[in-house]
């Protein structure tokens, strides 16, 4: 049995977070062949790999003489924490900063049979190999050296998360904000399609095959109400009055609608950035094309 303080526990958490962001980071760097700065924070620290150690530490306790019973305590546990922090951050934040949906015999994208299996044998080399080396260093260190430390990481730790978490949210903010704008584009084309079609006394519109993405949207748009404005000019009184000031209207909705999705795209906000760029993998099912163009811009804004 484990018989640690508070202030004990609190350091291996920290110290196995930081293990498990040099791993990461080492791990997609060397793949992506460029730093990348892994994780959810911004500083050296993954509290998913803390978590999931101390979790190891804590469901073998009762198994630590029965190394099969380590191993399916491990499965279970990790795979449940697993599961239950990618729900809730998919529901907090409307995005997946992992998605097991390739893999075969996965649970909604959020766990699979492979790496259920993997965490088992990491409890194993956790609770019977590096756990036991970093227990002895741990308490090596002097309790009033390791209360200062701690206390200090903590207050870096809390700080670093508490933005961390709100530009996650303001991410959140963004995405249903982009989709938003692409929303009220599309029923502003509708509209248009409609009042084009009345005064050329077509009978029905032609329906949209299929659904644009952002920048096509904007550039049919644009085309459209530039066509109408030169018909206009042309012949003043192919529109009547009051389909002419829908049009102005329509006109004037979009232009609002672009300098939003302009305002959103901006990303100024340095843990918005970050948080980008350390999560390449991030995915959403429901804001897909919103995160895929804020990826665009965030490449966009490195190269300036």
């Amino acid at each position: 049995m484990y018989h640690y303080t508070i202030i004990q526990w609190l350091f291996f958490f920290y110290f196995y977070c930081f293990f498990g962001w040099v791993f990461e980071t080492t791990f997609v760097s060397v793949k992506s062949r460029k730093f990348v700065n892994r994780g959810f924070m911004r500083g050296p620290f993954l509290p998913i790999y803390g978590s999931g150690a101390i979790m190891m530490l804590v469901v073998s306790m009762p198994f630590q003489n029965n190394i099969f019973l380590t191993y399916i305590a491990g499965c279970i546990g990790a795979t449940a924490l697993e599961l239950v922090t990618g729900v809730v951050m998919e529901a907090l934040f409307k995005v997946r900063y992992w998605d097991y949906s390739d893999q075969k015999f996965n649970y909604k994208g959020h766990i699979c049979l492979s790496s259920t299996i993997a965490w088992g044998f990491l409890t194993i080399l956790m609770t019977e190999f590096l756990h036991k080396g970093v227990e002895k260093i741990v308490m090596a260190i002097p309790m009033p050296v390791l209360s200062i430390a701690t206390i200090i990481i903590t207050v870096c730790i809390v700080s670093d998360f508490t933005l961390s978490f709100k530009a996650a949210l303001d991410l959140r903010d963004v995405l249903v904000g982009l989709e938003k704008a692409k929303d009220e584009m599309e029923r502003i084309q509708k509209r248009l399609d409609v009042l084009i079609a009345v005064a050329n006394d077509e009978i029905e519109t032609r329906k949209q095959e299929r659904s644009l993405r952002m920048d096509e949207l904007m550039d049919s748009l644009e085309g459209k109400f530039d066509a109408v404005k030169e018909r206009i000019r042309i012949n003043p009184s192919e529109f009547v009055d009051d389909v002419r000031e829908e049009i102005s209207e329509l006109r004037s909705k979009y232009i609002i609608e672009k300098e939003h999705r302009l305002q959103f795209k901006g990303l100024k906000d340095f843990y918005r950035r970050s948080m980008i760029k350390g999560n390449p993998s991030m995915r959403s099912q429901r804001f897909e094309e919103a995160l895929e163009e804020l990826k665009k811009a965030v490449e966009e804004y490195k190269k300036k």
